[in-house]
């Protein structure tokens, strides 16, 4: 059994329709394709390809993993595209997914792809912070990323998702504004890339999985940004002005998450 889908309504607004079907047509079509890789582990591998001046990136999978993972649960390619899509309904600034799909075989998952539309002029917050990025001593560039950072784990969590990955090399900025608006009244914009593993939960599951993500973000912020910036963060997140006793339980869950981990 095999399942492979294209967006079409975003590939009538590409005006190259004809060269992205011949090159995202089919499963086979696109594990045929050769491009600069750029990551790869046992199980999957990541390509750029260029299809009509415009770049793409092929995520592949290969295989699900061991034993009864071929056959239970939901294969990581699929939740892949499935959240992206979901990021998109929700209004969450995310790379548009154009085609997807996989294919089984005796029941078992055999292979994968998602196809994904560059994100021009973006960079990943890891990066910046690796580089010491002066944006990041820019009061106002953090104030503005910050908030619509706040706005989009907010957005997560009241659909009762959790990302479960929600790192800074999963965020990319793009190049608008530097805290300003630049002359083409663009400002930065923060996009939500790659999550494999996030999914719904509820109760105290939910409760757990959303101190992870918050601490997931602060583990690199905490070396990068303020006190007060980070606060600001947590109040935007929580629509507070003022922190109460349950805000500051959850702070220091989330502070001490990591501790001895990292």
């Amino acid at each position: 059994m095999s399942g492979w889908k294209l967006n079409n309504d975003y590939l009538r607004t590409t005006g190259a329709e004809t060269a992205l079907h011949t090159a995202f047509g089919s499963l086979d079509s696109v594990f045929a394709l050769a491009g600069q890789r750029i990551a790869r582990d046992p199980l999957s591998e990541v390509l750029k390809v260029e299809v009509a001046g415009r770049h793409y990136y092929i995520k592949r999978y290969h295989g699900a993993g061991k034993h009864l993972r071929r056959w239970l649960g939901r294969p990581r390619v699929k939740a892949e595209w499935q959240n992206l899509r979901h990021f998109a309904a929700w209004g969450i600034p995310t790379a548009t997914v154009v085609a997807w799909g996989m294919e089984r075989r005796l029941g078992a998952f055999a292979r994968g792809a998602m196809i994904t539309a560059e994100l021009p002029r973006t960079t990943d917050l890891a990066k910046l912070a690796l580089a010491h990025d002066p944006r990041l001593k820019d009061r106002r560039w953090v104030a503005g990323v910050s908030r619509q950072l706040a706005d989009i784990t907010r957005t997560l969590h009241a659909h009762r998702f959790a990302h479960n990955d929600l790192k800074w090399r999963n965020l990319l900025v793009d190049e608008g504004g530097e805290g300003k608006e630049d002359p083409t009244g663009h400002a930065p914009r923060l996009y939500l890339i790659d999550c494999p593993g996030g999914t719904f939960w509820r109760g105290p599951l939910l409760a757990y999985r959303i101190v992870k993500d918050l601490a997931c973000l602060d583990k690199v912020a905490k070396y990068h940004l303020t006190r007060t910036q980070r606060l600001r963060f947590y109040l935007d997140y929580a629509g507070k002005r003022r922190l109460d006793a349950a805000d500051k339980r959850r702070i220091r869950r989330i502070t001490a998450f990591f501790e001895g981990r990292e």
